[in-house]
């Protein structure tokens, strides 16, 4: 009866043990407002990169057109 008794108390701190470990991890997750304003901030990221990607493929174009009449006023002259 002692050993069981002894049993029974080891799991129970076992249980204790892991439940603490789920509560800790779960204490770090984000609420769900943080989590709301965490999507906010990502959905204006890519709003941005949008932007951005459009700017830097309008930049290329006007530099590859760049390049072509520069050697053309370089065979010019």
């Amino acid at each position: 009866m002692k050993d069981d008794t002894r049993y029974v108390a080891l799991m129970l701190e076992e249980i204790k043990s892991q439940n603490q470990l789920v509560l800790e991890y779960v204490r770090d997750l984000p609420t769900r407002e943080e989590f709301k304003e965490m999507k906010e901030d990502v959905g204006e990221l890519k709003q941005d990169v949008k932007i951005i990607k459009a700017a830097v493929t309008d930049l290329s174009h006007q530099v590859i057109d760049h390049d072509r009449r520069i050697a053309r006023l370089e065979t010019a002259s």
